[in-house]
């Protein structure tokens, strides 16, 4: 979700407060990168922003993912491609029927292209959908049935116990071809509360769903322990 963005860079900006990121916005969610209010407060902390496909705005708009994660890090220099659609997204409540399984095709081009592809899971115990709590169905849709390259699926350390139970049996069947990895989260929160632009998913803020925003910022962290 375009709201994990905000946390991921978190995450990042925590242990790497020097590192070059990239966002590629996605056209599943809102097209015009002028849309996202999350966008515009963070300028100042990304090296820029690539529109990809039928999105546009961008600093660069690229015609795929593919040409976008290139130029990413051929153009813009950067050290992180954070990959997300844009604000909103189409669901039709329905496994496939939901534009955030493209980010299983963003796992296979950044493989394809010799990156390292880590997975921000969607991970809560707030949301009251009984089909997005623990990991959410359309995180192990993606991870689990569109992406056919290995990832690093990234799972905070120190969730509720009922929760990190209720995560690690939804993931068992992924790691078979992913990999699972716990993260420590110590700093992480405080990252969060430091963010540059207010967190908020599906009108929850982060205390509200904390697992959320954690599970993205340490997805971030963990990006950042690949860097030569």
């Amino acid at each position: 979700l375009h709201s994990a963005l905000p946390a991921i860079l978190a995450g990042i900006r925590a242990d790497a407060p020097q590192a070059r990121v990239a966002y590629l916005l996605t056209d599943g969610g809102a097209l015009p990168a002028w849309f996202s209010r999350t966008l515009a407060g963070l300028r100042t902390e990304l090296a820029g922003t690539i529109t990809v496909g039928q999105a546009f705005g961008g600093d660069l708009e690229a015609t795929t993912l593919h040409g976008g994660l290139l130029a990413a890090r051929y153009v813009l220099g950067a050290d992180v491609a954070i990959v997300a659609q844009g604000p909103g997204n189409l669901g039709t409540g329905t496994r496939w029927g939901f534009s955030g399984v493209a980010v299983g095709e963003a796992v296979n081009a950044i493989a394809t292209l010799g990156g390292r592809p880590v997975g921000s899971l969607r991970i809560s115990d707030a949301d009251a959908r009984p089909r997005h709590r623990g990991v959410s169905h359309h995180s192990l849709t993606a991870y689990g049935r569109v992406a056919l390259a290995p990832a690093e699926l990234v799972v905070p350390d120190d969730l509720a116990p009922a929760l990190l139970a209720e995560v690690n049996a939804s993931l068992a069947p992924l790691a078979a071809r992913h990999r699972i990895v716990r993260v420590p989260t110590t700093g992480l929160d405080a990252a969060l509360r430091a963010s540059a632009v207010p967190l908020s998913t599906m009108g929850r803020g982060l205390d509200a769903d904390h697992a959320y925003f954690l599970a993205a910022a340490a997805a971030g962290r963990h990006a950042v322990t690949l860097l030569p």
